[in-house]
């Protein structure tokens, strides 16, 4: 695929798509970090779903360290791995209190050094809440990017690598949430919308079927 059509592209994605951002309901960059934490092998909105009742009760650092492992699996215990991911939010507020003075670290090696977050995760802070041109590729930015094909590969940081050398410059910052909505509404695994795909006439897939 041609760089002209990569930008024609994320053009219509961006015209479709005008406010391209997460679907997770947060209102602090703290409260994005669980929520991105929480969101791993779940749905955002079994994500929104907890954390409206756990960030009335608690929504810092402190205030969730506070509540102790158990405590938290009672507000998160609808959400897969929950047991993992209760023990993971504990260490990884006591790691923002002791080394980051509560605050959420803006680098990815300290994102990364957080327990529960991975390189994925860390690409989601990075660019939803501190605006960096990353891409965090999950299973539907992985798919749709070998099916059109925007960025062919076997692994998810080969993609992510690809994207990042090829998406164009002006779309870099919003390519990871318009790939990401596209792939949830549209672009489905098992049977693609083509018929309601406003880049249908751009997509090699579509071509792949009819030929």
């Amino acid at each position: 695929m041609n760089q002209q059509k990569r930008l024609a592209i994320f053009k219509a994605l961006a015209l479709y798509i005008p406010e391209p951002t997460t679907e997770l309901n947060y209102n602090s960059h703290f409260e994005l970090l669980i929520s991105v934490v929480l969101s791993a092998q779940a749905t955002d909105k079994s994500v929104n779903k907890a954390t409206a009742k756990l960030f009335v009760i608690a929504n810092t650092p402190q205030a969730i360290y506070d509540l102790g492992v158990d405590g938290l699996k009672i507000y998160i215990k609808s959400i897969g791995l929950y047991n993992t991911k209760a023990a993971n939010i504990i260490k990884l507020c006591q790691l923002l209190l002791t080394k980051h003075k509560g605050e959420v670290p803006r680098t990815r090696d300290d994102l990364e050094a957080l327990a529960g977050v991975g390189r994925k995760t860390a690409n989601v802070i990075l660019n939803t809440a501190f605006g960096k041109p990353t891409i965090a590729v999950d299973t539907h930015i992985f798919r749709l990017s070998n099916r059109i094909p925007l960025a062919t590969g076997k692994t998810v940081l080969e993609v992510e690598k690809k994207l990042i050398k090829t998406v164009p410059k002006s779309y870099k910052h919003d390519a990871h949430h318009l790939l990401i909505l596209h792939g949830r509404y549209t672009c489905i695994a098992r049977k693609p919308r083509c018929q309601s795909c406003v880049i249908t006439e751009l997509c090699e897939y579509k071509e792949k079927i009819i030929n």
